[in-house]
C-alpha cells in the first residue's frame, strides 16, 4: 500500500534528532544565506552530522534553496550546489526558477522539489514543473481539498506535497509582503518580521468623509470603510480590503489538519507537511508523535479512526488556535483570532535528556521547576507518557543542590531515578497509574537520548477560558458536515 510521508521541520540539528526519534518519516532543512529562514541554526558541519543521522535511521532530508534571488545573490550559487552536491540530501526544495534552472542543469543528479512558494495551486502548474523535470512539487496553501483531489487525479506520476500543521501566514503563499511595507524586512529573503501578529486597533469612517450617526447594515455598508491602526504606528491607516467572499484581517489561527487527516491519505498524498522551523523541540516532538500515530492507526483500522484521541497532545502546544485552513473552502471569520495575539497552549517545555552518564540522566532546564512539581516525559513510539516527581535538583556541572531550578545558558541537572516516583499517564483527562517496577535499564530504552518532558501551564482566570473556548470552537468546527 502507498503510504503518506510524515515531514518535520528542522531549524536545528538537535530538532532535527527529535523529530526523527518522535517518528518523522523525513525532516526538511535549510542554511541561513539561501533558503527562507534567516534564523535556521545549522552549520555546514551540523547539515553532514543530519544528514548521515537521518540516513542512518532510514530516514529522508530535504534541503532548502528557496528564497527569491536578486543578482547578488547568484554568485553564491555555485558554491552553494557544489555542497549540495557533496552532501547528497534526497531533495532540493526550490521556488525561484532561475535557481531552478541553473541546479537541474549544473546538478542533474539532484531530486529537485518546487516549493511553496512557487504558488502552485492547480494540475496545469504540477504539469508545467513535471516538464521541466520536478520530482515533487509542494502545493500552496490556499488550494482546497476539492482541488487537491482533483490535482491528484490529472496529476497520478509525480509526488504531491502538502501542508498539514503550523502557523498560516497572511499573505499568498506564505509569501509575505506586509513584513516588507511595514519593517523593511523581506520574507522571501528569510526576514518576516510576523506583522500580522502585532496588536492592531480597528478604525471605521464613512467614505465620503462626513461623521454621522448611522446603524451599519446590508444597505449602507458599502459607504463605509475600515481601517487598521497598528500600535507603534499612531495615524497610519490600513485599508481593510473586501471582496464577494468576505474581508481579509490579521491573525489567523494556526492550521490543524488532524480531523481532515483522512482526506489526505485516502487520495494518496505523498508528503504531509508540517511548518515550524523555528519552534522548539517540544514542537517537534508533539507533532512528530500526534500525528505518526494518527496516521498509524488509520492506515490500521480507518473504520474505528477518531481525530479526538490525538487532539489533547496537539493542544499542549502554544498556538493562537486551531482553523482547517483552506481545506473546506475560503477562509472564514473563524479562522481568524480577533481576541488576542499571543499564544496559549496546556503545557509547557520543561526540557530534554541530553544524555546519560552512567544511571544518571542528564537533563537540560527549558523552564523553572519547583520542587515538588512533576514533569512529563513524552515516550516515542506511544502517546503513553512517563510522569516524574522531582524533590530537589543536583546540578549536572557543580553537584549543587537546590529546591527550585530556572532555564538559561544551558542549565543541565542531573536525574537519580532512583529517588523519583514515577508514574504513566496519557493525557490530563486521566489519572496517572503507577508504573511497574522499572530498572535503569528499562528506564534508558524508554527515555533514549533528545526525549522531551513538559510541565503545566499554570493557566488561570481570562487564559483558561480563552484557551478551553478556543478548543470547543475547534471541536464545534471540525464536527461540521
Amino acid at each position: 500500500m502507498h503510504k503518506s510521508e510524515l515531514l518535520l521541520p528542522a531549524g536545528s540539528l538537535v530538532k532535527l534528532k527529535t523529530a526523527i526519534l518522535y517518528g518523522a518519516d523525513a525532516v526538511y532543512a535549510g542554511t541561513p544565506d539561501m533558503c527562507l529562514r534567516a534564523q535556521s541554526k545549522f552549520s555546514l558541519e551540523e547539515l553532514e552530522e543530519g544528514i548521515e543521522f537521518v540516513h542512518k535511521h532510514g530516514k529522508k532530508i530535504y534541503l532548502t534553496l528557496n528564497l527569491f534571488m536578486h543578482n547578488r545573490d547568484v554568485a553564491k550559487l555555485p558554491q552553494f550546489v557544489d555542497t549540495l552536491r557533496r552532501l547528497r540530501p534526497d531533495g532540493v526544495l526550490i521556488a525561484d526558477p532561475g535557481v531552478f534552472m541553473y541546479v537541474r542543469e549544473h546538478a542533474p543528479e539532484l531530486s529537485l522539489f518546487v516549493s511553496t512558494q512557487a504558488n502552485i495551486c492547480s494540475a496545469q502548474a504540477v504539469k508545467f514543473w513535471q516538464t521541466q523535470g520536478a520530482k515533487l512539487c509542494v502545493l500552496g496553501r490556499e488550494v482546497t481539498f476539492a482541488e487537491m483531489k482533483e490535482i491528484r487525479e490529472q496529476c497520478p506520476d509525480i509526488r504531491l506535497e502538502c501542508f498539514m500543521h503550523g502557523a498560516m501566514c497572511m499573505s499568498y503563499s506564505g509569501r509575505c509582503l506586509i513584513s516588507n511595507y511595514l519593517a523593511d524586512r523581506s520574507a522571501n529573503q528569510g526576514k518576516c518580521a510576523h506583522c500580522c501578529r502585532w496588536h492592531y486597533k480597528l478604525h471605521l469612517r464613512l467614505k465620503d468623509g462626513s461623521i454621522k450617526a448611522i446603524e451599519i447594515n446590508q444597505d449602507n455598508r458599502d459607504a463605509f470603510e475600515f481601517l487598521l491602526e497598528e500600535d507603534f504606528r499612531p495615524g497610519e491607516y490600513y485599508e481593510v480590503v473586501e471582496d464577494e467572499h468576505g474581508g481579509y484581517m490579521l491573525n489567523s489561527k494556526d492550521m490543524c489538519l488532524l480531523p481532515r487527516l483522512p482526506d489526505l491519505l485516502g487520495i494518496g498524498m505523498d508528503s504531509l507537511k508540517v511548518e515550524g522551523r523555528n519552534k522548539t523541540e517540544y514542537y517537534a516532538a508533539v507533532v512528530a508523535r500526534a500525528y505518526r500515530q494518527a496516521i498509524d492507526d488509520w492506515y490500521k483500522a480507518p473504520q474505528d479512526w477518531n481525530f479526538e484521541k490525538y487532539m489533547p497532545d496537539l493542544n499542549t502546544l502554544q498556538n493562537r488556535g486551531y482553523c482547517l485552513g483552506f481545506h473546506d473552502g475560503p477562509l472564514t471569520n473563524i479562522s481568524q483570532n480577533y481576541e488576542y495575539t499571543r499564544t496559549l497552549g496546556d503545557w509547557l517545555f520543561a526540557g530534554s535528556i541530553v544524555e546519560w552518564q552512567g544511571d544518571d540522566a542528564i537533563f537540560e532546564v527549558r523552564n523553572y521547576i519547583n520542587g515538588g512539581e512533576f514533569i512529563e516525559f513524552l515516550l516515542p513510539g506511544t502517546l503513553d507518557n512517563l510522569r516524574l516527581t522531582l524533590t530537589e535538583f543536583k546540578d549536572a556541572e557543580t553537584g549543587e543542590i537546590t529546591s527550585r531550578v530556572s532555564a538559561g545558558q544551558g542549565k543541565k541537572i542531573r536525574i537519580d531515578f532512583n529517588k523519583c516516583k514515577i508514574q504513566y499517564c496519557r493525557n490530563e483527562k486521566e489519572e496517572p497509574k503507577t508504573a511497574p517496577e522499572l530498572n535503569i535499564e528499562n528506564i534508558k530504552e524508554l527515555l533514549p537520548q533528545y526525549c522531551i518532558a513538559r510541565k503545566p501551564a499554570p493557566l488561570t482566570g481570562e487564559n483558561r477560558t480563552m484557551l478551553d473556548h478556543k478548543k470547543a470552537e475547534f471541536t464545534q468546527l471540525c464536527n461540521r458536515e
